[in-house]
């Protein structure tokens, strides 16, 4: 049984390869695209989404089958054709050249697998089983976004913010983890809800003063 090591990749203008121009693929290529990757999409035919993102410059398209090799110099592969052969070729060559590749509902031949994910501004909640039963982990997702409301965007922000002035202000390790503590257990979120920013002030200011 495998067993995944959970990682969040930094792929700001990293390349990265998508092969396939279907739904599925659109839906990858935006996923990266939100990531700030640099993507190339290589089908003979796209979804109407994905000529669009060509047409805009967002994506570099290649209009043509697959072919070896071109897995070459990418550092993250996916690979969504709806083609046996095809997927099982972009895995073998991906992993002869250490490069992570996803295949589409093909655990065993992934080196990496992607999470159903719940984002709330810099806020990310990963779901995933490990490839056993992605509706399983997408329907965990959606509870989650019951408990985990938009406002959630906000405090992460703003804990950032006060966390920046924190490290620069106190050296203490111990009073950071009491301040820290103070924010995140006070009522900062409810004060959110209600958009009481005088309030909000008040209670940073009163966390601030633990240091």
């Amino acid at each position: 049984m495998t067993s995944y090591y959970p990682v969040f990749f930094d792929l700001s203008r990293r390349p990265c390869l998508v092969v396939g121009g279907g739904k599925v693929a659109e839906r990858k290529v935006r996923d990266l695209l939100r990531a700030g990757a640099a993507v190339t999409v290589i089908s003979p035919q796209l979804t109407g989404g994905l000529e669009e993102l060509a047409r805009r410059g967002a994506i570099q398209y290649l209009a043509r089958p697959y072919q070896a090799g071109d897995v070459e110099g990418y550092f993250l592969v996916v690979s969504a054709t709806g083609d046996k052969s095809v997927n099982e070729q972009v895995a073998r060559e991906c992993h002869a050249r250490d490069i992570p590749v996803n295949v589409v509902d093909a655990p065993a031949l992934c080196t990496f697998i992607v999470p159903a994910v719940l984002r709330r501004g810099s806020l990310a909640i990963a779901v995933s089983t490990g490839g056993k039963s992605p509706y399983l982990a997408g329907k965990i997702k959606k509870k989650l976004e019951e408990e985990f409301g938009p406002e959630y965007a906000e405090l992460t922000d703003l804990l950032g913010e006060v966390r920046d002035e924190v490290l620069k202000a106190c050296q203490d390790p111990l009073k950071r983890k009491e301040v820290f503590r103070c924010l995140v257990e006070s009522d900062l979120l409810e004060l959110i809800k209600q958009g009481n920013k005088k309030m909000i002030r008040e209670r940073i200011s009163r966390c601030l003063s633990l240091r």
